[in-house]
């Protein structure tokens, strides 16, 4: 089987942070979201991996991916030269999909499930596609599937205004080659995309099987910040906790933390986990770092509470300030005196107030 990983789209509500490079760059627990479904790409055995790309900013993703060899895959990149939607997307690599089954992996989902045993199945069964679902408490916001009970797909419908369930279809899709057929017949929506739940829906209304999978674990599509911190926390929660640092006398540490090579902890620091640090940080002076807390490599901080929130790489913080569901963006420096605040600062910002 191959795969594809979705990277284009322009990231609106994720702005100002995805002006300088795509939203599935953007790290949750100091990885690239779509690195996370490269991972469970290749956990599942597929190694021969197409990125759709598009948009100012695709030259990032090449730089990070390169061809794929750093993290044990072969990849291939395809260019929408506009978001035209997820079935355009696809349609874009039959060439590159042959006669080959697939799985098309949307580049802001984040699953904490394999999807091993949902591969293995897809591949020997006769099935000409299979979803994932999840239940979710606001389905009218979703593509929503209607099931049989026997495992098959009756109907799909994008955001119905009466959902007849709360399964929403997740952005993982087990295909065929069948589904370029169906791509090329289809219509754009009212937002001028080609949507895969219309595609999905074609399928069935052919007499075509899809089965699905019900998701259970965590399961988040990462579209506004409030996702992405929440994503954060989730992963933090569930990674091994080891400190490959130094850390003096004095330094107060609850809960689960990781923490990477050449960083280190200084006396009054206080960290209550989850909390992951990277390599080559220095965290100092009167700080209180955690919970739910994702520190990238060369970082400084000192004299601030965070709580919550994403510091990505090169940051340095000094400035006596809580930061609370917060996202601050590679390179910045802040210095500020003041009270609690939540913000956004894009990459290499300087904030002095």
């Amino acid at each position: 089987m191959k795969g594809i990983i979705l990277h284009g789209g322009y990231g609106t509500r994720l702005r100002p942070l995805t002006y300088a490079r795509p939203k599935q760059l953007l790290p949750i627990a100091n990885i690239p979201m779509s690195q996370y479904g490269l991972i469970s790409l290749k956990n599942a055995g597929i190694t021969d991996v197409a990125v759709i790309i598009g948009g100012d900013n695709s030259q990032k993703v090449k730089d990070y991916y390169g061809n794929g060899e750093k993290f044990g895959v072969n990849i291939s990149y395809v260019t929408q030269d506009e978001p035209k939607g997820i079935s355009h997307a696809i349609g874009l690599c039959e060439s590159f999909i042959g006669n080959e089954k697939f799985v098309v992996f949307l580049g802001d989902n984040i699953l904490l499930k394999e999807i091993t045993e949902s591969v293995k199945d897809f591949e020997k069964s006769d099935y000409d596609a299979k979803i994932l679902l999840c239940e979710v408490s606001n389905p009218s916001q979703f593509g929503i599937a209607d099931v049989d009970g026997n495992g098959m797909i009756k109907k799909i419908m994008e955001k119905p205004k009466n959902p007849p369930t709360n399964l929403a279809v997740i952005g993982i899709y087990f295909l065929t080659p069948v589904i370029f057929g169906i791509i090329k017949k289809l219509k754009p929506s009212w937002r001028n995309e080609l949507e895969i739940t219309d595609a999905l829906q074609m399928l069935l209304e052919s007499n075509h099987k899809i089965s699905y999978d019900t998701i259970t674990k965590y399961w988040k599509d990462t579209g506004t910040v409030d996702d992405i911190i929440d994503a954060n926390k989730t992963i933090l929660e569930n990674m091994t906790p080891v400190f490959e640092g130094k850390k003096d006398d004095g330094v107060t540490i609850n809960g689960k933390i990781i923490v990477g090579k050449n960083s280190m902890i200084k006396k009054g620091v206080s960290i209550t986990g989850p909390v992951l640090i990277g390599d080559n940080c220095v965290i100092e002076g009167v700080s209180k770092i955690g919970p739910n807390v994702s520190v990238g490599n060369n970082a400084h901080i000192q004299n601030c509470t965070i709580e919550d929130s994403i510091v990505m790489d090169g940051v340095t913080i000094d400035c006596k300030i809580t930061l609370s569901k917060s996202i601050v963006s590679y390179n910045s420096r802040i210095t500020w005196k003041g009270e609690k605040s939540s913000i956004i600062v894009c990459e290499d910002s300087k904030l002095e107030l």
